[in-house]
């Protein structure tokens, strides 16, 4: 089976989408579920592939031209909170391990001059921070609030 040319290795529920049903994307996260909550939220996150990449993609080097990589970012959370249950939570001391461990495999799965899309809440760990913890550097990006959007490039030698 040919792989499509778009992964999202953190699909969660597919919110950045505008087609949730992208032909051209293969949606992976590390969980399955279907909740509706009491406050009225729903977490619905259905991937094609249930994979945790901070263990490692399963998928061939070079084989997407783009990763989509919205990762956890909240340290702190409730266990059951709807926060938690919807965005997942890093640990407190490990997180700049697993956040590096991620851009590895996306690096690794991507294309030579393929394109990584990064997305970033710095509500509780501040972008320049998680910046300083990867050995890659954005080509450019935007920030709206507290909500950063980046742009990577793997170069031929990464």
């Amino acid at each position: 089976m040919a792989l499509p040319p778009i992964l999202d290795m953190t699909s969660g529920s597919r919110m950045m989408w505008f087609d949730k049903d992208n032909p051209t994307a293969l949606f992976s996260d590390k969980r399955q579920m279907f909740e509706e909550l009491p406050s009225g939220h729903v977490i619905d996150v259905a991937p094609d592939v249930i994979t945790d990449w901070s263990e490692g993609l399963p998928f061939p080097d070079e084989s997407f031209h783009l990763v989509v990589f919205d990762p956890p970012h909240l340290i702190h959370a409730g266990e059951h909170s709807w926060l938690a249950k919807k965005y997942g939570v890093l640990d407190e001391v490990s997180w700049p391990f697993i956040i590096r461990d991620g851009f590895d495999e996306a690096m690794r799965v991507l294309k030579s001059f393929g394109t990584l899309v990064f997305k970033w809440n710095d509500s509780q760990i501040p972008l320049n921070e998680l910046l300083t913890e990867i050995p890659y550097k954005p080509l450019f990006g935007q920030k709206r609030e507290k909500t950063h959007w980046l742009v990577f490039m793997k170069m031929e030698e990464d």
